[in-house]
């Protein structure tokens, strides 16, 4: 039985990747499960700092209309599908 992942909600695939939501630089020790795709958009879009005002709130992360987007996208994906993301200029 799959695991959901933690920010798109679907179940996780072949490999899971165990996210800390507030970065371990920041004290971050929880974990969530997560797919690639959606850590890495997490990444790409958010700073530690930022990551770390948001911890374990993910409907704050939802609220973000960028992470709304992309999850709508994601949702009618396979667990396993991966694409390649561009980081965004700060």
């Amino acid at each position: 039985m799959a695991v959901p992942c933690w920010l798109c909600g679907r179940p996780t695939g072949k490999i899971i990747v165990w996210h800390h939501p507030i970065p371990k630089s920041r004290g971050g020790r929880d974990v969530v499960p997560m797919h690639p795709i959606c850590q890495q958009t997490l990444i790409t879009n958010f700073t530690n700092s930022e990551l770390q005002r948001y911890g374990m709130d993910v409907e704050g992360l939802l609220a973000n209309p960028i992470i709304r987007k992309f999850v709508d996208w994601v949702a009618k994906k396979d667990p396993d599908f991966t694409a390649n993301m561009v980081k965004k200029q700060r």
